[in-house]
């Protein structure tokens, strides 16, 4: 709390001194068109009191990031877990919320796996190619998208080709023994448009179980290298038939192999140990021994594929909008032991038909109403499961424009689910700008379900006595631009309280559901400010406090994180990009202890510098690069999951022009 309290008191200081400097600046571009906060292209300054941040495609290209997890850690409200290295487990937490209630989503396709424990997303393998923009939205939004919008929503939108057709392709290479190679070309041609890419990368990585870390067993049990490979495919088409008919495809496809460690517990009554090593041998009796001289080939391998057709229609001079669309995934796990041998695969698919339509009354009120039917199947040989859920669902949206100053959103959804019946969740979102000072009041409030995952049902661990899980959230916001423009400020505090939570019941060895209520609350705050025209300055702070039935902090949230960013454009042709993290300390799972069998209880805080440089050499040649952990902090998202040290990597791309 005292970190809030400092930060508080310090933003007048800070903005006093900003409004003395900002005698150059110039002023903030229009403002951007996103679809994710209500389902349809729409102005930021027209989606209601919707929370929402955007990382467009010149924020992918100037941080030369990996990743898209990379990417999502600036947001507000949001706090990423990665298990070790490139390609290992990486989940997403909005507003301290479990990684099951956020929906991550590509181009509309739910990107959640239903062959996972809790039908989370699993963003390991996601990298950035041929994406255009990230739209991140904080809030339950069951009203627009279902299930496992409970939270948030993370939308990734890859590049509609617009323009003259162009070729890329390129290298880059660095630590850890990495290197990708990519390809793609973009464009369009009269009535046909398209882009797509083709990537491989490879990298020997580094222990998952962490060498770093003193507090747990080495002599040759964190020797062992655990590399990546990826293999990522992505491409979308459209055809405009007529200028208010057109028809779309997009596909994404990932193959990938990530060597990973074992956990080791200790035995069996005392269980004194909570922590990776590299390999763990079991007798016939489940004794435990780490084996660091045994053989170490295991590994996860996983297939993913994500595809989108639609056509979408204008009629009545624009009046009315209609789009009917079909999505589908696949998503193939299997897990291979230290000897080579598959422990477990898990098959998981999605399908959904649907259909939006939207009246448009003169821009003054859009009504959107939608349908679909979404089904889920798991099939697992090892596990003998194969099952699926269907979920039918109907909702109805409406934007309401008074004149400059009123923005209000508005919504209301049925779904029917084969096996629970039927969910109503609803949300309103209202903003008023006032005319005198432009300061922008925000609101919303909304309710949300989940379904149980099928794993969750009907796996060994299991419970097909489970409910929906259910939450209500609301959040109030303030927005100010200051100085013509130059600097634009906003703090929002949010409360979500979530009810019947599924967790793991570590005494029954099964799902259940908590009894009580959990509980999520916080501030976002942010400061832009430009005070050049090439030159970018912003900071964003987030207080999350979270409390389990118990009354105790949910795991990997911490209290505090702030994230600054410094973006400078210079010679006309380069961009220099630095950004600072700090995370706060956090409190680690109860299995977590040293070698000593001591329980660890909480993460340290810690701090990380990033940079990168582009430069284009030549309209047709860009050189740039980029240093990770600049100060080689050490650091764990997880007790004793390593994370990547000091890391350089510089980079080739030819591009036409």
């Amino acid at each position: 709390m005292k970190y809030l309290k400092l930060f508080l008191i310090c933003i007048p200081l800070i903005l006093s001194r900003i409004c003395l400097a900002a005698s150059d600046a110039q002023p903030v571009t229009l403002p951007e068109v996103v679809v994710t906060a209500t389902r349809s292209a729409t102005t930021m300054d027209k989606i209601g009191g919707n929370s929402i941040t955007v990382i467009t495609a010149k924020d992918i290209e100037s941080k030369k990031s990996r990743s898209v997890a990379e990417l999502l850690k600036e947001i507000p409200g949001l706090d990423i877990e990665s298990q070790g290295g490139p390609g290992t487990q990486t989940a997403v937490f909005i507003r301290g919320a479990d990684s099951k209630n956020t929906l991550v989503l590509i181009d509309g396709v739910v990107f959640n796996d239903p062959s996972s424990p809790n039908r989370s997303a699993d963003i390991g393998n996601l990298n950035i190619d041929n994406i255009e923009r990230i739209e991140v939205v904080r809030g339950a939004m069951s009203v627009l998208y279902g299930s496992n919008a409970t939270a948030g929503v993370v939308n990734i939108i890859t590049k509609k080709g617009k323009s003259k057709p162009s070729v890329y392709g390129g290298i880059e290479g660095g630590s850890y023994n990495t290197w990708k190679v990519y390809a793609g070309s973009d464009g369009g041609l009269d009535v046909f448009n398209y882009s797509f890419s083709l990537s491989r990368t490879e990298t020997d990585g580094f222990s998952i179980a962490n060498a770093d870390n003193d507090r747990i067993l080495h002599n040759g049990n964190t020797s062992e290298k655990d590399g990546w490979k990826n293999t990522t495919l992505s491409g979308k088409l459209g055809y405009d038939i007529t200028p208010d008919f057109d028809i779309n495809a997009s596909v994404r496809y990932m193959n990938s192999e990530v060597r990973v460690d074992d956990w080791y517990s200790g035995n069996w009554p005392t269980y004194d140990a909570g922590y990776l090593v590299d390999q763990v041998d079991y007798d016939p009796f489940w004794t435990a021994t780490p084996n660091p001289s045994g053989n170490k080939r295991q590994r996860w391998d996983n297939e993913q594929a994500y595809y989108r057709v639609d056509a979408h229609n204008f009629f009545f001079d624009r009046f009315l909008e209609s789009t009917f669309y079909y999505n589908g995934s696949l998503h193939t796990r299997d897990g291979f032991d230290a000897d080579g041998t598959l422990a477990y695969d898990y098959d998981g698919k999605t399908n959904e038909f649907g259909f939006q339509g939207t009246m448009n009354f003169q821009d003054v009120n859009l009504l959107h109403m939608g349908a679909s039917y979404w089904k889920e199947a798991l099939e697992s040989k090892s596990s003998s499961i194969d099952k699926d859920a269907d979920i039918s669902s109907f909702w109805v949206q409406d934007q309401l424009f008074w004149g400059e100053s009123l923005d209000l959103v508005a919504g209301l959804r049925y779904d029917i689910h084969d096996r629970f019946g039927g969910a109503t969740t609803y949300r309103v979102a209202p903003a008023y700008t006032l005319a005198t000072s432009n300061t922008t009041l925000k609101a919303s409030y909304g309710t949300g379900f989940r379904a149980p995952s099928l794993f969750e049902l009907y796996s060994v661990y299991g419970n097909e006595n489970l409910q929906e899980e259910k939450s209500k959230g609301w959040d109030v916001g303030v927005e100010q631009p200051l100085s013509d423009n130059k600097i634009k400020v906003g703090l929002t505090y949010f409360d979500t309280v979530f009810d019947d939570r599924i967790d793991y019941d570590f005494a029954t060895s099964t799902y259940n559901q908590l009894p009580g209520n959990t509980k999520t609350k916080g501030i976002e705050a942010f400061i832009k400010y430009a005070p050049a025209s090439t030159l970018d300055l912003t900071i964003h702070y987030t207080y999350t406090d979270t409390e389990d039935p118990d009354g105790n902090q949910l795991v990997r949230r911490p209290y505090n994180k702030v994230y600054a960013n410094m973006r400078y454009r210079f010679l006309n042709r380069g961009v220099f990009n630095l950004d600072y993290y700090w995370v706060d300390e956090r409190r680690e799972i109860d299995s977590a202890k040293d070698v000593n069998g001591t329980p660890v209880e909480k993460l340290d805080a810690y701090s990380l510098v990033n940079l990168a440089v582009t430069y284009d050499l030549y309209q047709w040649l860009q050189l740039y690069g980029r240093i990770d952990n600049l100060f080689d902090a050490f650091y764990e998202s997880a007790w004793s999951y390593a994370t990547p040290g000091l890391s350089v990597y510089v980079g080739v791309k030819l591009k036409t022009f």
